[in-house]
């Protein structure tokens, strides 16, 4: 949860569109402490204040004008997403002929082209990080670069964060990157869960993610989420 919130760190007054609970979570924690301007939604219609209660109205015109301008981050989850940060919600299989269908693309292909997406998976897997995606929803790097200008102008992934560790795409040829491991995870766990090969901070020294501090832990238990219903997505070890 952390690791999620600090992908707010500092991003001054944008809209937070967290989905899932510990992005959630992770979005109140950071507005809590480092980064207080932020603006919370509900997901749907309504701005929010720290208590959860509705705050102001955010009409879809507004929305999408925060959409298109920038001032929003979302954290998206991805059913798959590949070394270049494409992301995939909608099929799995051939598109002519998918196994499984999945959530759709809905808003993601406006989101990455638009404004920062940084992505939250919760079962890291090689099933999950995978060398090709079968079908692109959110748009990567390397299909940014393909389509021209007019789809990298704005196009940012910031950071990636698992059960397992926190990733970023800060390379050459924008390949992801491990950026720090999980307390009690180690590099090799990192890279036998992922179907693709990770570049390495230089000189291969992989930090651990940073621990919540006593007040963080304060808030995520009592007041956040007082209810433990982030266990839903993360068991505790």
């Amino acid at each position: 949860m952390v690791a999620c919130a600090d992908a707010w760190r500092d991003s001054g007054e944008i809209l937070a569109s967290p989905m899932g609970m510990v992005p959630s979570v992770g979005a109140r924690l950071a507005k809590r402490t480092f980064s207080p301007d932020l603006v919370l939604t509900d997901g749907e219609a309504m701005t929010v204040r720290l208590d959860g209660e509705a705050e102001g109205w955010l009409p879809y015109r507004q929305h999408l004008t925060l959409v298109t301008s920038g001032k929003r981050h979302v954290m998206m989850g991805a059913s798959q997403i590949d070394r270049h940060g494409n992301q995939n919600i909608s099929c799995i299989g051939d598109w002519d002929r998918p196994a499984r269908q999945l959530l759709g693309v809905r808003g993601a292909p406006v989101n990455t082209l638009n404004n920062p997406v940084s992505y939250w998976v919760p079962k890291h897997s090689a099933r999950v990080f995978v060398e090709k995606v079968d079908m692109i929803s959110g748009v990567g790097y390397d299909s940014a670069a393909a389509a021209g200008p007019s789809a990298t102008r704005y196009h940012r992934i910031p950071r990636v964060v698992s059960n397992l560790g926190v990733f970023d795409f800060e390379t050459p040829d924008r390949s992801m990157r491990l950026v720090s491991v999980h307390p009690g995870v180690t590099v090799d766990e990192v890279r036998a869960a992922t179907g693709f090969d990770l570049v390495l901070p230089d000189g291969g020294e992989v930090p651990f993610t940073r621990e919540p501090t006593p007040d963080e832990l304060r808030l995520i238990r009592e007041v956040i989420d007082p209810k433990g219903l982030r266990e839903r997505e993360v068991r505790p070890v």
